[in-house]
C-alpha cells in the first residue's frame, strides 16, 4: 500500500486516496496533525507526536523539534549520552506516520510518496530517502510541496497555459513557486524560498514580545518557564485577531499583557521583507508580472497570519485561495500523486517537470588583484527547467599551463567557496601560451538528479567527464544508462538547429539584399536573436525562432518582386 506524507518541521501528515477521494488519516489522539516531536525518557521510552510536545513543558531537556531544518547537515542532539542526527529523528516521525495508517487501514504500508521543500538541495533530499530506509519504507517519489499543493487543487485541469503561484509558509520553512500547465504536463516555472524562514520565526518574535512587555528576558527564564511561553505564545498567534490580552500563567509574571495585532504585525516586518523578496525573485525568475499570476493559493498553517493574507491580496490584486485546510494539503497532494504512482483508475496522470533549485557551474579564476578568490561561473542557471543541458568555453590562464581543474558546484554566492562543491576533474592541454587553449565545458542534468559533465579541448578534440549521481534515489545502472540516453539528445548547442539555421540564413540573405535603414534594423534584430541563441533555453530560442521569421516575413513583404 502506497500513501502520502507530508513530513513536516512543526507538524506532518499522511493521507490515501480512495473511493475517489483524499483521505486524512487521524493519529492516536484522533487529530489529523501530528506534531513533529519527540520526547526521550531515560528507560529507552520514546514519545512521539502530541504526547511528546505535552511532556515538553516538563522535561524540555529531553525534548526535540525543528529538527527538519537541519536535514543534510552535520547537525546533532545529545540526549542521555547518546546522539541524534535530524535523519534517524525523520525516521521515527515516519514510523509514527506509517503505524497510524496500519491502524487506520487495516493493510500493510511499505511505501510512500513523501513531500520536501521544492529549496531542498540533493544531500537534504538524500537524508528524506535514508530516514525512510531505515524503517524499511520505500520512497516511491519524493513530490516537492509546491508541486504537491497544484496537484491537491486540481490545477492540472486549469484551462492551458495558467500560470499560479504556490505560497507556503510552513513551521520552518517557506516555499514560494509558479507553474503552468499545458498539454498535460504540469511545469515548474521558477522556484524559491528560504529553508530556516516559517512560523516559528513569527513565534520567536510573539516570545520577544511578550518578554519585553512582562519586564523579563527569553534566557533567565527556567527551562518549564520558557517552554510554558512558548506553548501560550503559540496559541495566542492564532487567537491575536479576537483577543489582545494576555492572562499571568507563570509565576514571574503577576499582570495581564497586552499584545495588539498592529504591534505583532510591526515586529515582523524584517520577516515579512524575507517573504517580498522571495516572491519577486520568483516571477522576475520566470519572467512574469504580478498581474500575469492567474491564481495564488495559500499552503502551510502559518498561511493563515491575516497580514500574509493582506500582503498576498495587495501584491497581486486577488484574494488568494485557501479552500483546503492550509495544513492539509500538501498532504492531499502527496496521496493523489500516491494513488497515480498505484495506477489508481479514478485519476488521469499528469506528467509533472521540474527545475533546477540551485545554479550549477564551475569556478574560474578572479581578475582582480586585490581578490584572488575563485569566482563561480553560472552554466546552468537556477530555475532552468531539466533536463537541461548546457556549454560554457574557458581558456588557460597560465603560460604553459598542461592541464585545468574543472570543478562543479551549486549555488548562488559570487565566491565558489561559499557553494556546495558536487565533483571535480582535471583535462590535459597543450602547453600554450595564457588565453590561447581553449576548453569547452558542459553540464548536463536531467530530472533523476543525474549530473553529466563533459570537457573538449577545442585545440585536439580530446574529451573528459564526470557522472555525479546527485538523485535522492539509488538509481540501478540500467536507469542511469537511460539518464545518459535521453541527455546525449540535448548535447546539441542551439546554433546547430536547422530551425535556427535557416532562419538565420533567410536572415542574412535579406541583409546582404538591403540598403541604410533596412539594413540598420536587420542588424538589430540578429543581434538580439543570438543572444537568445547563447542563453541555450530551448523554449525562448523556439520563441525567437517564431518571432524572428515573422518580422523577415515583413522585409520580403516590402520587395516588389
Amino acid at each position: 500500500m502506497i500513501i502520502g506524507i507530508d513530513l513536516g518541521t512543526t507538524n506532518s501528515v499522511c493521507a490515501i486516496y480512495n473511493d475517489h477521494k483524499v483521505t486524512v488519516i487521524p493519529n492516536s489522539f484522533d487529530e489529523l496533525l501530528t506534531p513533529s516531536c519527540i520526547s526521550f525518557e531515560k528507560n529507552g521510552t520514546i514519545h512521539v507526536g502530541k504526547s511528546a510536545r505535552t511532556r515538553a513543558a516538563l522535561h524540555p531537556k529531553e525534548t526535540v523539534a525543528q529538527f527538519k531544518r537541519f536535514m543534510g547537515s552535520e547537525k546533532t542532539y545529545k540526549i542521555y549520552g547518546k546522539k541524534y542526527t535530524p535523519v534517524e529523528l525523520s525516521s521515527i516521525i515516519l514510523q509514527k506516520m506509517v503505524a497510524d495508517a496500519e491502524a487506520f487501514t487495516q493493510q500493510k504500508v511499505t511505501e510512500a510518496v513523501i513531500s520536501v521543500p521544492a529549496y531542498f538541495n540533493g544531500i537534504q533530499r538524500k537524508s528524506t530517502i535514508q530516514a525512510a530506509a531505515m524503517i524499511d519504507l520505500k520512497v516511491e517519489k519524493l513530490i516537492n510541496e509546491p508541486t504537491a499543493a497544484a496537484i491537491a487543487y486540481g490545477l492540472q485541469n486549469k484551462p492551458e497555459y495558467t500560470d499560479f503561484m504556490i505560497i507556503d509558509l510552513g513551521g520552518g520553512t517557506f516555499d514560494v513557486s509558479i507553474m503552468e500547465y499545458f498539454d498535460d504536463i504540469l511545469e515548474v516555472k521558477a522556484s524559491g524560498g528560504d529553508n530556516h524562514l516559517g512560523g516559528e520565526d513569527f513565534l520567536q518574535i510573539l516570545v520577544e514580545l511578550y518578554c519585553q512587555k512582562a519586564g523579563i528576558k527569553v534566557n533567565n527564564l527556567s527551562a518549564e518557564d520558557k517552554q510554558a511561553v512558548y506553548s501560550r505564545m503559540e496559541l495566542f498567534k492564532k487567537e491575536i485577531n479576537k483577543q489582545s490580552v494576555i492572562e499571568p500563567f507563570i509565576k514571574k509574571v503577576k499582570v495581564p499583557i497586552s499584545i495588539t495585532g498592529e504591534t505583532f504585525e510591526n515586529a515582523c516586518r524584517p520577516l515579512v521583507k524575507k517573504i517580498i523578496k522571495s516572491i519577486e525573485l520568483c516571477l522576475k525568475d520566470a519572467q512574469l508580472t504580478p498581474q500575469e499570476i492567474e491564481e495564488v493559493i495559500l499552503v502551510g498553517g502559518s498561511s493563515r497570519l491575516p497580514f500574509l493574507k493582506t500582503l498576498v491580496t495587495r501584491i497581486f490584486k486577488k484574494i488568494p485561495r485557501t479552500d483546503i485546510n492550509p495544513d492539509l494539503t500538501i498532504a492531499h497532494g502527496a496521496a493523489i500523486q500516491a494513488a497515480l504512482k498505484g495506477k489508481n483508475k479514478d485519476l488521469s496522470d499528469v506528467v509533472l517537470t521540474d527545475v533546477c533549485p540551485y545554479t550549477l557551474g564551475t569556478g574560474v579564476v578572479g581578475n582582480s588583484v586585490y581578490d584572488q578568490s575563485l569566482i563561480f561561473s553560472p552554466i546552468i542557471e537556477r530555475n532552468t527547467v531539466v533536463p537541461a543541458s548546457r556549454v560554457q568555453s574557458y581558456v588557460t590562464v597560465q603560460d604553459n599551463q598542461t592541464k585545468l581543474k574543472m570543478a562543479i558546484y551549486q549555488g548562488e554566492s559570487r565566491l565558489v567557496k561559499n557553494n556546495i562543491k558536487l565533483g571535480e576533474f582535471e583535462v590535459k592541454v597543450p602547453k600554450a601560451k595564457a588565453g590561447e587553449e581553449m576548453i569547452s565545458l558542459r553540464i548536463s542534468y536531467d530530472i533523476n538528479g543525474i549530473l553529466e559533465v563533459d570537457a573538449l579541448v577545442e585545440s585536439t578534440g580530446d574529451t573528459a567527464s564526470l557522472l555525479i549521481n546527485n538523485s535522492p534515489q539509488e538509481l540501478t545502472e540500467e536507469q542511469i544508462a537511460q539518464s545518459k540516453q535521453k541527455l546525449s539528445l540535448l548535447k546539441v548547442h542551439p546554433r546547430d538547429n536547422e530551425a535556427v539555421k535557416e532562419v538565420m540564413w533567410r536572415a542574412e540573405s535579406i541583409y546582404e539584399n538591403s540598403l541604410d535603414e533596412e539594413r540598420e534594423a536587420l542588424n538589430e534584430l540578429i543581434m538580439q536573436f543570438q543572444v537568445i541563441i547563447d542563453s541555450q533555453d530551448p523554449k525562448r530560442i523556439a520563441q525567437a525562432v517564431s518571432e524572428l521569421s515573422s518580422a523577415l516575413e515583413s522585409f520580403e513583404a516590402n520587395r516588389w518582386l
